[in-house]
């Protein structure tokens, strides 16, 4: 590793997008807050992270500052300031009370009998090939067909949506390329004359429905209902939200297991142990590595005067391997307890889908391991080539079922 005096998000060496980590732990030795040359702040330990998710009156959600300036007016612009993840109350209270309302554990409990015969198709088409890719053939299939259930999405219309959340979420990189946000305001654009059209004809049938169109179209929080604009962007969200980071999840699991053998051998004589194994995952190679805020009032963190209107990165990826929270957090232990990471967020920003994520990956990965317990990588897989998502793009694979 290079010494990172001139440490950068939006320049960064290259072996950092393979491992990340090394540092992360020089940052958290050195300078846990760590000012960026744009200005902005970079929090890596634990207990910075976690203040910053459980202050939001301090450390402000709003974008319209910061992607004012990164995106310009453009739909990107549009989209994710009115998300639900990149707003303060009001506004977010609305939305994810009328989310959260869809996703309490009963209704997540029943996406699972689809949700199993979903993933045994896929182990079954699996299986005939022998030789697969992790993601494409399976860790991306899941979330893309579990979200289109929800939002009701015809299965002949869902090929698009992992392209479009793809383009959308690769905008919120640090640095932004023109290239990526051409792709980014075409999905937007495309994502939405879609979901307008969907949602003509969720009216035009009547409404009643229970998918999550149907519940946020005309779902109501404290007499109001979403506009017309809020309803198609947090739809997109929603995508955007359950899809790369839980096909991350599943592929980083995977990945994790195959490179520890002794822990995979662990969960394969005790099944019981993957609800554990699924935070210990979370934590380990937290799919979402950054978060953002702003200052709304002076702040002090570690010495450090962060004036009003500062901008702040949270580090969760670093968090999540504080050795002052974490025993051994370069360890994999899938039974690790307790195990109180950040990858789902805090506060009144966590994840509204958390349920659902967790069902998924427990699914996915308990089946894959029953079904191939002595799968192996036939390659090196390839990362994602992303700072905010950490993830692969391609997982070589050799069931060996």
């Amino acid at each position: 590793m290079d010494h990172p005096d001139e440490f950068d998000l939006r320049y960064l060496p290259v072996d950092f997008y393979e491992n990340p980590f090394p540092y992360y732990a020089w940052l958290q030795a050195e300078s846990p807050v760590w000012r960026l040359p744009d200005g902005a702040y970079l929090l890596t330990r634990y207990a910075h992270v976690e203040y910053v998710y459980k202050n939001p009156k301090i450390f402000s959600s709003d974008k319209k500052r910061e992607f004012g300036d990164k995106f310009g007016p453009s739909p990107l612009l549009d989209h994710h300031t009115t998300s639900l993840v990149f707003n303060d109350p009001p506004l977010h209270t609305r939305v994810r009370r009328l989310i959260g309302g869809s996703l309490t554990p009963r209704a997540v409990a029943q996406i699972q009998p689809e949700l199993e015969m979903l993933v045994d198709r896929l182990l079954d088409a699996m299986a005939a090939r022998g030789s697969v890719d992790l993601i494409g053939e399976f860790a991306a299939a899941i979330p893309v067909e579990v979200i289109g259930n929800l939002l009701g999405v015809p299965h002949s219309e869902r090929s698009p949506l992992r392209d479009w959340s793809l383009a959308i979420l690769g905008a919120l990189e640090p640095r932004l390329t023109p290239e990526a946000a051409d792709r980014g305001n075409r999905a937007v654009r495309e994502f939405a004359a879609y979901l307008e059209g969907l949602i003509e004809r969720r009216i035009a049938s009547g409404g009643g429905g229970e998918d999550l169109i149907s519940k946020l179209l005309y779902g109501e929080f404290e007499g109001q209902r979403l506009t017309r604009a809020e309803l198609v962007q947090n739809c997109i969200f929603l995508l955007n939200a359950g899809h790369e980071t839980t096909t991350n999840l599943i592929g980083n699991s995977l990945v994790a297991l195959a490179e520890h053998p002794g822990e995979r051998r662990r969960l394969l004589a005790e099944p019981q142990l993957i609800k554990t194994a699924i935070e210990e995952f979370l934590r380990f190679e937290s799919p979402n590595q950054l978060g953002n805020r702003i200052t709304t009032e002076s702040v002090q963190l570690s010495g450090v005067t962060l004036p009003a209107g500062t901008q702040i990165t949270v580090c969760i990826g670093a968090a999540n391997r504080d050795p002052e929270e974490f025993v051994e957090p370069q360890k994999l232990d899938i039974a690790r307890s307790p195990n109180r990471h950040l990858a789902f967020g805090s506060g009144i920003h966590q994840c509204a889908g958390v349920g659902v994520a967790r069902l998924e990956a427990a699914t996915a990965i308990g089946r894959f391991l029953k079904r191939f317990p002595d799968y192996s990588l036939s390659g090196a897989p390839t990362r994602g080539g992303r700072v905010r998502f950490r993830g692969f793009l391609r997982i070589p694979c050799a069931l060996h079922g």
